[in-house]
């Protein structure tokens, strides 16, 4: 479900669950650690790219596993905490984290985007928090959100629930670039090349620097997040919208 290779100084890693719209699993997670725990002890490697197969970027976590976690308290923490533990290992990285999306980035998988630390989109991309819709809450991925958008820009696309556009994503400072779709896997290789030459201590001391200087209680609010996520869980709105959810598919 994960797919791993590097060379030329480009770790790339591809989401394979193209069947699910790259929906994640407790085993994607896994394999997605690993993945950034090898690309960080390689020393060839100087810049991470993630992408999705298929239709999609990712769908976001696969709702059929977290309402099984709803079930039990300590999975559901379980859970949550696996999500925040990926985003902090992105965040931790100490390589800059490339996102390359392309049709939709939802939820679960807009965090995996948001949690990059660079972020090159196509025309034709939708990025959403669509949580609300089911019940739930982004409340793992609000971290990145809240400090990627201003203040009122996160609590919108939380309330509502909406899809943003490539292009209106771009306008809120959520993304970096927007390309074509006929010219996107150019224009990804191209800017991940330029990336792999440039100076990797520069790279990986900047991105260091930019982050520590954001604050230290990062961790603090990842926890946050999680708390809430699990008491989201637990709620009959939750429950009922993904049953409803998961009847559509």
């Amino acid at each position: 479900m994960i797919q791993y290779a590097a060379a030329a100084g480009i770790a790339r890693i591809t989401l394979n669950r193209p069947d699910k719209r790259n929906a994640i699993t407790r085993d994607m997670m896994s394999a997605l650690r690993d993945a950034l725990q090898q690309s960080a002890e390689d020393s060839a490697v100087r810049v991470l790219l993630i992408r999705g197969v298929g239709k999609d970027f990712c769908a976001g976590l696969d709702l059929s596993e977290v309402l099984k976690s709803a079930e039990d308290g300590n999975e559901a923490l379980a859970s949550a905490r696996r999500l925040g533990d990926l985003y902090i290992a992105m965040r931790r990285h100490p390589k800059p984290i490339v996102a390359a999306v392309h049709g939709r980035a939802l939820g679960g998988g807009a965090g995996i985007a948001t949690a990059s630390d660079l972020i090159l989109a196509t025309e034709s991309a939708q990025f959403g928090y669509p949580e609300v819709k089911l019940g739930f809450i982004p409340g793992i991925v609000f971290t990145m959100l809240q400090r990627a958008v201003n203040e009122r820009q996160a609590m919108e696309l939380a309330l509502t629930g909406e899809p943003l556009s490539a292009s209106r994503a771009h306008a809120i400072g959520l993304i970096n670039r927007v390309y074509s779709d006929s010219e996107f896997d150019a224009s990804v290789e191209s800017y991940v090349a330029t990336l792999a030459v440039q100076s990797a201590t520069a790279m990986n001391l900047s991105k260091a620097l930019l982050y520590e200087t954001d604050g230290m209680i990062f961790e603090t609010s990842i926890e946050a997040g999680v708390q809430a996520n699990v008491l989201a869980r637990k709620t009959d709105d939750f429950k009922r919208g993904v049953e409803r959810f998961l009847k559509r598919t």
